[in-house]
């Protein structure tokens, strides 16, 4: 049985941190998925000017500062990405690799996502291409697969897929060494497109800038998922979610905050609005609530 909350907020930069804490002030029953080093793009920042209260900080001593809150709080951050969220009508059921989660509210605050998707990616999204090894893995014994991996801890799941595969491709997108089982073949290509057979719908080939590979699937674990191929339904405009001034989406209990919403993209908006979402996603819930009775 999948573990039941109130609301389940997707991402741990200011926006969802700020939607976690706004949570746990109203004492809901709450998760929130992301990294306990928070987000890449805050513990990068050389320098930041505009937080009221964290003048000249670098953005590692933001993070600091919002690691120490967290904890003040004993607010825990769950290290798991979330593939995919299905709208089940009166809640939401969330996958991650680990598992999964039910909520009666989800608030996205995972950031935008600045890549473009491969061409045939949302094609054959579900027909042969997958955002998570581990959790489709099995789909996949005795035949052939590809993993594309965005950084070393992707590793890892090209390993668990090729334990149950007959032939694995691994092809990173970044720079560092690779770490894999000499099983698993290590492709340094650019991907052009995804492809099959247009009767059939399902994928049969990955084609790279030098080379074609047959196949019957493709994993890309990117950092986070779009977040239209995220929640099926969710409407999106030039890569943002559209979401209106309470942080409402045009799907019932689904709210978004921050980068994800659109420019500026900055720390003390994503913030304010992580804010506004989580109160919005109360009052959603107490509504709920008095229509029950």
């Amino acid at each position: 049985m999948a573990d039941r909350y109130e609301i389940a907020i997707v991402g741990s930069g200011p926006a969802g941190l700020s939607a976690a804490i706004n949570a746990k002030i109203r004492n809901k029953k709450f998760i929130i998925f992301g990294s306990r080093k928070l987000s890449s793009k805050l513990v990068k920042a050389h320098e930041v000017n505009n937080y009221p209260g964290f003048f000249g900080k670098s953005g590692l001593k933001i993070a600091d500062a919002f690691k120490e809150h967290l904890k003040a709080m004993d607010i825990q951050i769950t290290e798991q990405k979330v593939t995919n969220v299905y709208n089940m009508g009166s809640y939401y059921s969330l996958l991650t690799k680990e598992g999964m989660y039910e909520a009666d509210a989800v608030i996205l605050a995972s950031g935008v996502n600045f890549g473009q998707p491969f061409k045939g990616e949302k094609e054959f999204l579900g027909k042969g291409v997958s955002y998570c090894a581990t959790c489709d893995a099995l789909f996949y014994r005795g035949k052939t697969a590809a993993v594309i991996g965005f950084s070393p801890k992707d590793e890892e799941e090209a390993e668990f897929l090729a334990q149950v595969a007959k032939k694995v491709y691994y092809i990173p997108m970044y720079k560092e060494e690779i770490h894999v089982d000499d099983s698993i073949q290590v492709i340094h290509d650019q991907i052009v497109k995804i492809a099959g057979d247009d009767a059939d719908a399902r994928v049969e080939k990955l084609i790279l800038a030098n080379m074609e590979i047959s196949l019957d699937g493709v994993f890309i674990l990117r950092e986070s998922v779009a977040a239209d191929q995220l929640i099926p339904g969710l409407r999106v405009e030039d890569n943002h979610v559209c979401a209106d001034r309470l942080m409402k989406t045009n799907l019932a209990g689904c709210f978004a905050a921050g980068d994800i919403v659109g420019k500026p993209y900055q720390y003390i908006k994503a913030a304010g609005e992580g804010n506004i979402a989580a109160l919005s996603a109360v009052s959603y819930l107490d509504e709920k609530k008095r229509q029950a009775f």
